[in-house]
C-alpha cells in the first residue's frame, strides 16, 4: 500500500487493497497471505528509489493495458514527487515496443492518478474532466 493508501472493506469483514483479493481469500486464504507477504518485500526495497519503483510499476500496467494499475501508480509516483512530465514521459517511453494505442490510451488514465497524488496534500479536487470516474 502507498504512503497515503487505505484499504477499503468490501462487507465480508475484511478490508483490502484489490477487489480480487475477496475472492482469491475466499478460495486460498493461506496463498493470498503469502502474496501480500511477497507484494510486501517488494515495496521494501530500497533501490531503485520511490519514485522510479512507482514510474516502472505504472509502465507495467501501461503495457499490460490495465487502466486502474496506471491510475494507482501514476497517484502514488506524484505522492512521492513524480512530476507530470516524469509520468507522461514514462509512458511515452512504451511507445517504441509496445505501440503508440496503449501510451495515448494510458494518458487520461495517469493524469487522473497523478492529479489524485498531486493534490492529495493540499486537498484539492481533481479535475473532472472525464465523465468516466
Amino acid at each position: 500500500m502507498g504512503p497515503k493508501e487505505k484499504s477499503r472493506p468490501l462487507g465480508d469483514g475484511h478490508e483490502w487493497n484489490f477487489p480480487f483479493e475477496t475472492e482469491l481469500h475466499a478460495v486460498a486464504p493461506a496463498l493470498h497471505e503469502a502474496q501480500n507477504g511477497w507484494l510486501a518485500q517488494i515495496d521494501s526495497l530500497r533501490a531503485p528509489d520511490r519514485k522510479t519503483h512507482e514510474l516502472i510499476r505504472m509502465v507495467c500496467t501501461v503495457i499490460l493495458r490495465n487502466p486502474p494499475g496506471i491510475v494507482r501508480h501514476a497517484r502514488l509516483a506524484a505522492e512521492v514527487g513524480a512530476t507530470w512530465d516524469e509520468v507522461a514521459g514514462a509512458i511515452v517511453l512504451t511507445q517504441p515496443a509496445f505501440g503508440l494505442l496503449s501510451a495515448v490510451e494510458a494518458l487520461p488514465h495517469a493524469r487522473r492518478g497523478w492529479e489524485r497524488g498531486h493534490n492529495a496534500d493540499t486537498g484539492e479536487e481533481p479535475s473532472t474532466d472525464d465523465p468516466s470516474d
